[in-house]
């Protein structure tokens, strides 16, 4: 029953809440009655069953909680009388020409008012679900700085009345890099593990593409999407990470190959050389075999020089140390102020590995150890760990990509 809940926790949290938050126009209300609906159903629903549509029966519930709250701080009545009309049932009152309030929300929230990392953190929270410590993680910032920038985006939002809906088509582009990078990092949280994410943050994509057909950059992330999505049946066996270069390609998803290479061949048609497109095609060379690492460095160093992102260039060194060894990635790694970030550890203790420092790798392996919070990922490195105290992680053997 609790992976049951869990799964529909994720599904609809960001539904629920981006159709409260687009009655009440009110962030912090739509959230604490979201909330409230969902620990109301982890309470109950174990006891009487799930009902037979959990989405009308969490909307139905966390519209009472939000009618309950405005009654007893006696809010305008204008919001009650909107609420009371909502049926969880029927379109969202304030239809567009897209399939739910998702797209509304995300626009919402990447509102040129507020500071782009407010943008960005405030939909991985409203839309994605995400807990302020797993968006703290993906900026690599303090938890306590992340809640901060929450709370002052939301106040903004109310303070400056900004709307919920999708803006006309002459101010889209002013917020466009705000929301590719809101659905870039829901995707990426979503390749952790957490399916119903990614699948979320590819939704957007197309809706993005459908929006703005002739733009190569949208074009370019989701194309960068599907091809990283491919690989999910393979990533993991029995609850165990499997790295890219030991996954199985027969359960490799040909379709969404396919699908993510014509969304790229259309964004290189319309010019795109922007660092999603570049990503994709990077995405795209790495489901190739054998794989051109040689090309591969040469797009990461592209991609570098458009971002100036120490993890771009902590990917490029490990294309370099396939075409030029070990050294020559570690060389370029030991640059890198990266030190809360586990991927660094874990790419230099597999390159010491390789060159047979067992030490430095163990080392290495434990801080990254100590940096993650996933399941997977902390099994993956302990039965490194364990390779090397045998002795059987210390030889030059295959090289195996760390990336999964």
């Amino acid at each position: 029953m609790v992976t049951t809940l869990d799964g529909i926790f994720r599904e609809e949290w960001g539904r629920v809440l981006a159709t409260l938050i687009g009655v009440l126009g009110d962030f912090d209300l739509a959230e604490d009655a979201t909330q409230e609906a969902f620990a109301i159903a982890a309470d109950r629903w174990p006891r009487d069953g799930i009902p037979a549509n959990p989405r009308a029966w969490l909307m139905t519930t966390a519209r009472n909680r939000a009618t309950d709250r405005i009654r007893r701080e006696r809010v305008l009545a204008a919001k009650l009388g909107m609420l009371v009309q909502v049926d969880p049932g029927e379109p969202p009152m304030n239809a567009t020409t897209f399939r739910d309030e998702r797209l509304e929300l995300i626009f919402t929230c990447c509102h040129p008012a507020l500071a782009v990392e407010a943008q960005v953190a405030l939909t991985l929270r409203t839309l994605g679900g995400l807990t302020t410590h797993e968006i703290a993680r993906a900026f690599l910032v303090p938890e306590r700085t992340m809640a901060q920038r929450l709370v002052r985006a939301k106040h903004k939002i109310k303070a400056a009345g900004i709307p919920f809906r999708v803006p006309p088509p002459h101010l889209l582009r002013e917020r466009l890099d705000a929301v590719l990078a809101v659905v870039y990092l829901i995707f990426n949280e979503g390749y952790g593990g957490r399916d119903e994410l990614a699948a979320e943050a590819i939704w957007l994509g197309r809706a993005l593409v459908e929006l703005l057909p002739d733009d190569a950059e949208v074009r370019g992330l989701l194309a960068m999407m599907l091809l990283h999505d491919s690989r999910r049946e393979a990533r993991f066996h029995d609850g165990e990470m499997v790295l890219l270069g030991d996954q199985d390609r027969s359960r490799w998803d040909t379709g969404e190959i396919a699908d993510g290479r014509a969304e790229l061949e259309r964004a290189l048609a319309l010019g795109g050389r922007g660092p999603y497109v570049l990503q994709a095609a990077i995405a795209s060379l790495h489901a190739e075999m054998p794989c051109d690492w040689v090309q591969l460095a040469a797009l990461y160093g592209e991609l570098a020089h458009l971002t100036a992102s120490p993890v771009v260039e902590l990917n490029r060194a490990i294309a370099i140390a396939e075409t030029d060894g070990p050294e020559a990635g570690l060389r370029v790694i030991d640059r890198l102020e990266l030190d809360d970030f586990r991927y660094l550890h874990s790419t230099r203790a597999e390159l010491l590995r390789r060159l047979g420092r067992t030490d430095e790798a163990r080392a290495a392996y434990r801080r990254a150890r100590d940096l993650t919070d996933d399941g997977a990922e902390r099994r993956f490195i302990e039965r490194r760990l364990g390779e090397l105290a045998s002795g059987t992680g210390s030889s030059r053997g295959r090289h195996r990509r760390q990336q999964a």
